[in-house]
């Protein structure tokens, strides 16, 4: 490839360039992640499982922080980056192969979380629908599921360029993510990412298109009720502050929700009745409408 020259390739079969673009957000999620399921577990935590989990950012920091953890991806090069990443830190978890809309484990998990917009990938209402029932059933009853990705206010606009940069070492990302196109009427935009990665005298340059499926909080909460095992218990914003629950309406973006497999046979919707409270105007990296 001449200097210069853009690689048109799936930045998920980069694990190293991509684990470095989103490793500043590991502690502030894992420490989330923690108290969630401290302030909505209906038990201890042991057992966590993460659907889509790609370079394993969060199975290894959870690993190490002594819970056992189940993590699975579509992307084999992301896997085989987390298998080595935990041989070399001396940690065990289970790792295989499985699609988010079709996967089962061999023994309940106590609570499962998916924190970046991955749950987005699934482009169609069926993929999501049958993801969220393959996660309630490999929880245990009153088991959580912290799920993150951005909500589509009504009035957002189509046009949105987002860029960040990373460094470790001698190695530096730089990340731009793009909306190509949006079509509300069919729920999917097109975005293109491209990374810049510098690593002494090399260079690469990757450009990767790729679809998301849109939501805005009605559309959610639809798709969810079709889920009746489930219940939503709160919502969060990505500062992931949990003494502060959020109302979920047309104003939040950056959006987790905290969702609950229910104990009791004929669940009823329950949702906090708390306010949004102003935030500052500030941009988090990659937390914006986008994410990994």
């Amino acid at each position: 490839m001449g200097k210069g020259a853009v690689l048109q390739a799936d930045w998920y079969d980069y694990p190293q360039y991509y684990d470095l673009a989103f490793r500043s957000e590991t502690p502030a999620e894992a420490d989330f992640i923690e108290a969630a399921c401290r302030k909505y577990g209906s038990a201890e935590t042991r057992h966590l499982l993460e659907p889509a989990c790609g370079t394993g950012r969060l199975v290894t920091e959870l690993a190490a922080r002594g819970y056992q953890v189940s993590g699975f991806d579509l992307s084999q090069p992301s896997l085989r980056y987390l298998r080595r990443r935990l041989a070399r830190r001396g940690l065990q978890a289970t790792v295989f192969h499985a699609d988010m809309a079709d996967f089962r484990l061999d023994s309940p998990a106590d609570a499962a979380y998916s924190t970046f917009d991955s749950f987005r990938h699934l482009l169609t209402e069926q993929a999501a629908r049958q993801h969220l029932q393959c996660v309630a059933d490999s929880l245990r009853p009153g088991g959580l599921y912290l799920l993150g990705f951005h909500l589509l206010p009504p009035d957002a606009s189509d046009e949105c360029t987002e860029r960040w940069t990373e460094t470790r070492g001698r190695t530096r990302v730089t990340v731009t993510l793009r909306v190509l196109d949006t079509d509300r009427r069919r729920r999917i935009e097109t975005l293109r990412v491209c990374l810049l990665v510098r690593s002494g005298e090399r260079v690469l340059r990757l450009r990767h298109d790729f679809a998301f499926r849109m939501y805005t909080a009605r559309q959610f909460r639809r798709l969810l009720a079709r889920v009746p095992s489930l219940e939503l218990c709160d919502v969060y914003d990505f500062w992931y502050e949990i003494d502060h629950p959020l109302e979920l309406n047309d104003e939040i973006s950056d959006t987790v929700f905290v969702l609950r497999k229910h104990e009791d046979p004929k669940p009823q919707w329950t949702l906090h009745d708390s306010r949004n409270r102003e935030r500052k105007h500030l941009k988090r990296p990659g937390a914006d409408r986008f994410g990994g």
